[in-house]
């Protein structure tokens, strides 16, 4: 078998460009994750960013300032879980043929 390094390296810039517009099509992934009735909600892109976080006044007791952080932990969990399921669900559309194995990026 002949084994092109040109093609090799020709296929490493193919495969480059192709992730970066994984990248980018993950960021303008996004979903909110919430805890506490709604209380608390946590909003989280594709790349697993925090891009806001949401604190309903009525929770904030700073007699018990860790149920406050139960909530935010609860909220950020329930974020990572919907943007795993929603990277699942985006994953053929965004990796485009590129044939990525079961559980490539921790999914």
């Amino acid at each position: 078998m002949n084994i092109n390094p040109f093609d090799i390296i020709k296929n490493l810039g193919n495969l480059q460009n192709k992730v970066g517009e994984i990248q980018e099509k993950l960021g303008n992934l996004s979903v909110v994750g919430s805890s506490g009735g709604g209380m608390v909600t946590v909003t989280m892109n594709g790349r697993f960013e925090v891009l806001a976080v949401g604190i309903a006044p009525e929770v904030v007791d700073p007699r018990d300032p860790e149920m406050l952080q139960d909530l935010v932990r609860s909220a950020v969990s329930d974020a990572l879980f919907r943007i795993k399921e929603a990277i699942r669900a985006e994953m053929p559309g965004l990796a485009g043929g590129l044939n990525l194995p079961p559980g490539m990026m921790g999914l």
